[in-house]
């Protein structure tokens, strides 16, 4: 039996796997230069965490979870995403008590039941931040351009910022209900889906897709309308930190993301090179969801990128090649190379051998095939004269190197362009 991989979920090749990391290491970078700590959370957590946290109405909790019974009857669920079990973690290990503002930020796969189209997978991976403890605005700012740093370090700038304002506790009720009876009008012309959530969550019919609800949505109240008078002053602050930054953003009055968690400040980062699934990072504002979740009350803000979305903007990234390969000729040309070997990669040498125990001529062309800056040629002959041959593949020049000192003159030759 051929086994593959199940639909919806990818392996990540030499060739693409470049990119990723590239994109890992700019993130780890970036995040804590501003201050931003790892944590590592479990890939698995009790699913009421995740209901409760996301919210009951949501598509990710209705319909997308990998949830299963463990051996104890205890109800379980692939995370779908980290925002919750981060603030699990910063509750349990009572993070509060360590600093005034708590920055973590993460990376690891997610999971979600979706149906599998280009841009979208059942598992995939994100790379997230959360700043827990301040609702003051600054932060807002700071998270947005710490975005902006990271898609920029990795060369991805035809993007899009775009931002709104949910309201709080306060002034999101009214505009829920002034919604609700604004969607009631408009039924018939709503998909099936959505004339549940008129029910259940009016807000998420501004996140559908479908022609016909976008065509209601687009004349719907807008929540800008129906702030109260400190989220829109929070608003002001937040769009005059990004100007003040030169952080291009547009306003996006039907932005409402689809996590019940989001107050206030919400925002996405958007492409036109992905087609549908143009959205790459999203995050936003969740002063609620810390107190929802059994802790203290702590405003939080936080994004999540998703990672083989930016790879696939990024220019891509040619396998680092070999900086020398050794064409050993025989076992006695092993047997006393491998210690060499074995020190010039702990030096930080790029080396690659053959394994097969072929000839000369196969041992260049596989040196050729990987794109070796040089190979290094020992046979009995070298081995004799105690000196061996470095050919550089790029002019096909030779030269001779003392065996004996080939741990100093090989990393020296390599430095010369």
């Amino acid at each position: 039996m051929r086994f593959q991989s199940i639909r919806g979920v990818k392996d990540i090749l030499p060739g693409e796997i470049e990119a990723v990391q590239r994109l890992e290491q700019a993130a780890r970078s970036v995040f804590e230069s501003f201050g931003f700590s790892e944590i590592r959370i479990p890939i698995f957590e009790v699913t009421e965490l995740f209901a409760r946290g996301i919210g009951a109405a949501t598509d990710i909790v209705e319909k997308e979870m990998y949830t299963f019974e463990d051996r104890d009857g205890k109800k379980i669920t692939l995370r779908p995403e980290g925002t919750a079990s981060v603030v699990r973690a910063y509750i349990e290990h009572q993070l509060n008590l360590k600093a005034p503002v708590t920055k973590l930020y993460y990376l690891g796969p997610m999971f979600r039941h979706e149906r599998p189209q280009a841009g979208r997978f059942r598992q995939f991976y994100q790379i997230g931040v959360e700043a827990l403890g301040t609702d003051r605005p600054v932060m807002d700012v700071e998270v947005l351009a710490m975005l902006t740093a990271v898609l920029n370090q990795v060369g991805v700038t035809a993007v899009q910022l775009e931002i709104n304002s949910l309201g709080d506790a306060a002034c999101r009720p009214p505009y829920r209900k002034t919604l609700k009876a604004y969607f009631k009008t408009h039924l018939a012309q709503l998909c099936e889906d959505c004339r549940r959530r008129h029910e259940t969550n009016p807000m998420r019919i501004m996140d559908c897709k479908q022609e016909g609800c976008m065509a209601v949505t687009a004349k719907a109240p807008s929540p800008l309308d129906h702030l109260c008078g400190e989220c829109m002053a929070h608003f002001q602050q937040v769009k005059d930190g990004l100007n003040r930054l030169k952080i291009p953003f547009i306003v996006n009055e039907r932005l409402v993301r689809g996590l019940d968690y989001y107050t206030r400040t919400a925002f996405e980062v958007t492409t036109t090179k992905l087609g549908a699934q143009n959205a790459i990072a999203a995050g936003g504002r969740y002063d609620g969801l810390v107190e929802e979740l059994g802790g203290p009350p702590t405003p939080s803000i936080g994004f999540a990128m998703g990672v083989e979305r930016i790879a696939s903007l990024m220019e891509r990234i040619e396998t680092p090649k070999p900086d020398v390969f050794f064409a050993l000729l025989g076992e006695e040309a092993v047997r006393p190379m491998l210690p060499v070997i074995v020190r010039l990669r702990g030096e930080g040498v790029r080396v690659e051998m053959d394994y097969s125990g072929g000839g000369l001529k196969k041992q260049m062309g596989l040196a050729d095939k990987l794109g070796a800056r040089y190979t290094l040629i020992i046979g009995e002959n070298e081995l004799k004269s105690g000196k061996a041959i470095l050919r550089n593949m790029a002019d096909k020049s030779q030269t001779e190197l003392s065996l004996s000192e080939l741990t100093q003159l090989l990393p020296e030759r390599l430095r010369k362009p």
